[in-house]
């Protein structure tokens, strides 16, 4: 990579230039990293601590899914406060890729299991005599196995085309990560084709998968008028909360990708909500939704909290 590239560092511009408000920040994002770590975690280690939850798939990909939060965050979270004291920020063109290559393969493998979790959802309440024929071990496994190569195959897309860019100077980023957009605009290359690959890679195909998983959780939603008024109400909360997740993953992605390659000013608003407040948001969306969730959590503090010579 270093050889195609005159650059050997990016200098990142960050959230703001105002010492007071860096002061500021720093306290805030480290609160929000530090409580979405332990949050995610805490689901975590609550499903693989109960062998009912784990033994669901539902709860199954849940674990999965709050892994994948703590991975997105801590792509980027630790560099955005390790830089906050320091007036200048910077970042080597290796990390850069690597930056851009992790926050990429991450997000694919969410956007892959949030697929998977509404599939899960249609064939529990859709086809409930087939449900654990179907939702087995197996396919549970094999599910986890497409995300990984998903979000890996989208993600060394973007770096092999992102590698090829000459950088020749300036070398200032406006923003507190490397992003494929920022950089398209140093590129000393012509970008117009890398561009449209960025729209199709990322943007056209988080709007397909964003549809797909509407129409499907729209079909779930009516064929719940089948359904005992418990039935309902179970699933409507369960389907409430993979919706809500679903949106916040989703509409920020498609805002930042599926549009002409270019930078506006409210794009660091948008990657902050991305990368550290969805994360952050998904454990509570889940957890004060969730009964078994809950109760699986408050059996493990109690548990944790019973001394041992009483145990």
């Amino acid at each position: 990579m270093s050889n195609q590239s005159f650059v050997n560092e990016f200098v990142l511009l960050g959230i703001s230039q105002n010492p007071d408000v860096q002061k500021i920040v720093f306290v805030l994002f480290l609160s929000i990293y530090v409580a979405t770590v332990s949050g995610n975690m805490m689901i975590v280690v609550t499903i693989f601590n109960s062998p009912a939850l784990l033994a669901s798939p539902m709860y199954f990909f849940l674990a999965f899914l709050s892994s994948m939060d703590v991975c997105v965050s801590s792509v980027t979270a630790p560099k955005i406060i390790a830089d906050l004291p320091f007036e200048k920020k910077t970042i080597s063109f290796r990390g850069c890729m690597i930056q851009i290559f992790c926050i990429h393969l991450f997000g694919g493998v969410e956007v892959i299991i949030l697929t998977a979790m509404a599939f899960d959802r249609y064939v529990a309440i859709c086809k409930p005599l087939h449900y654990s024929s179907i939702m087995n071990s197996r396919l549970c496994g094999i599910l986890i196995g497409v995300a990984w190569i998903g979000g890996f195959l989208h993600s060394i897309i973007q770096i092999v085309f992102t590698s090829q860019l000459l950088f020749c100077g300036p070398n200032i980023i406006d923003h507190f990560m490397c992003d494929l957009y920022p950089l398209l605009k140093l590129a000393c290359s012509d970008t117009y084709v890398f561009g449209l690959l960025v729209v199709a890679n990322s943007g056209c195909f988080c709007i397909l998968i964003f549809s797909m998983l509407l129409v499907s959780y729209g079909v779930i939603l009516f064929s719940l008028r089948k359904h005992s008024t418990e039935g309902k109400r179970k699933a409507l909360s369960t389907c409430g909360s993979h919706i809500i997740v679903v949106v916040l993953l989703f509409v920020p992605c498609i805002f930042e990708y599926a549009r002409p390659p270019s930078v506006f000013s409210f794009d660091k608003m948008v990657e902050i909500f991305y990368t550290m407040l969805t994360p952050l948001l998904n454990p509570l969306v889940y957890t004060f939704r969730n009964k078994e969730v809950k109760n699986s959590m408050r059996k493990l503090w109690n548990t944790l909290m019973v001394p041992s010579y009483k145990k």
